[in-house]
């Protein structure tokens, strides 16, 4: 066992850390006042090609352009995030051409119509997806979610090297794992879902199993190497009213295996004095779900709070003192003038550092609406205003 503080058996001394390390684990620890860690959810593809346009420079990197932190979190995945991690993936192959629109099977086993050559930055219309029934669950899908299928863990000694160096450093340790939401519904598809829960609960739960047995594999081996700070589940199990489904169907096939991984993973920290957090990123709105996921599981951390579905940092700090809270900024306002991204960031961003446990982001990816000299000005604001 390590005598040093080395990040693992026993966390880094604070002056050890990097300025952004110490800044991002000051957010989770929730410490008021302290300055606010600078970071982007996403910068959508059109946004950046407006921007060139706009005469944003091309050789100088968006962290020194936008004034954001040095990275301060070492992601762990092989569990997929939007869809699930399938070993082999499905072959990507066209199934029809429709002039200017094309079928593809994508890696996920889904059919995705799409425009032909333009694939990113829109919202594809997805026609079938892999898992009608147990039959097709079983035959075409569930084997490729086994732990041991070859080449599950082929670069899994480069990474655990890179995931001790960083957490040498003091690096937030995150655990990244498609949540059990999205992962059925990139399995089965958001419509049909909601009716395989009430017309093949078996298979819901045949599949979730499933979900729970690969990702304490993973997990299991990641943590050999290094002791976890967080585990981050991609859930987007809310629309912009609430939920998709009840707290009763969330109970019965959800929480239950999400309290066994994490019990699992709790069991197997090599630091047992680590805290571990828990963070749910969901679109849509999310204030209903909230206790409830802080209660069937201890979340601690919750993003990306889409306004526009009726989601408020500012209120939501003020009702769960000890949540972390990422997000928040509302990207359609960012298209708007540069009165009102004051009048947005002048309300939010001093209540919240004041507060602690907070992390500005936009609150979805920021979309080619948003004109380059008012993302500029909204992120001097961010950095006048939170540190």
């Amino acid at each position: 066992m390590s005598t040093q503080p080395d990040g693992i058996h026993q966390m880094v001394p604070r002056e050890q850390m990097a300025p952004a390390v110490r800044k991002l684990r000051d957010a989770y620890d929730l410490v008021p006042g302290a300055p606010l860690y600078h970071r982007e959810f996403w910068l959508m593809p059109g946004a950046l090609e407006r921007w060139a346009a706009e005469g944003m420079p091309q050789d100088v990197p968006h962290a020194e352009l936008f004034h954001y932190d040095d990275p301060a979190v070492y992601g762990l995945g092989g569990l997929g995030w939007c869809e699930a991690a399938f070993v082999p993936a499905f072959e990507e192959r066209i199934i029809e051409d429709r002039g200017d629109h094309e079928v593809a099977q994508d890696y996920a086993g889904r059919h995705v119509l799409f425009f032909k050559d333009r694939r990113v930055g829109f919202m594809p219309e997805y026609l079938s997806h892999p898992v009608r029934d147990m039959k097709t669950w079983e035959e075409d899908v569930k084997w490729r979610l086994d732990p041991a299928a070859p080449g599950r863990f082929a670069d899994l000694d480069q990474t655990l090297s890179a995931a001790r160096a960083a957490a040498g450093q003091g690096f937030i340790m995150s655990q990244r794992v498609i949540g059990g939401y999205m992962y059925l519904r990139s399995l089965i598809g958001p419509v049909e879902l909601l009716y395989a829960f009430h017309d093949q609960p078996e298979l819901i739960h045949d599949c979730m199993q499933t979900w729970l047995v690969l990702a304490d594999a993973v997990i299991a081996r990641h943590q050999q190497a290094v002791t976890l700070d967080e585990v981050f589940l991609a859930e987007d199990i809310c629309y912009n009213h609430g939920p998709l489904i009840s707290p009763p169907m969330m109970a019965e096939f959800l929480l239950p295996y999400y309290q066994q991984l994490i019990a699992n993973i709790r069991g197997r920290q090599i630091d047992k004095t680590r805290k571990l957090h828990v963070q749910i990123d969901t679109d849509g709105f999310c204030d209903p779900v909230i206790p409830i996921y802080r209660e069937a599981i201890g979340m601690t951390a919750m993003s990306p709070f889409e306004v526009a579905s009726g989601c408020d940092v500012v209120r939501t700090g003020r009702d769960y003192p000890d949540l972390v809270i990422s997000g928040g900024i509302d990207k359609r306002v960012l298209a708007q003038s540069t009165q009102d991204i004051d009048a947005m960031v002048e309300r939010i961003v001093p209540v919240m550092r004041e507060r602690g446990g907070y992390v500005p982001t936009v609150d979805h990816g920021t979309p080619e609406e948003v004109p380059y000299a008012n993302y500029l000005h909204y992120r001097a604001r961010m950095v006048e205003l939170g540190g």
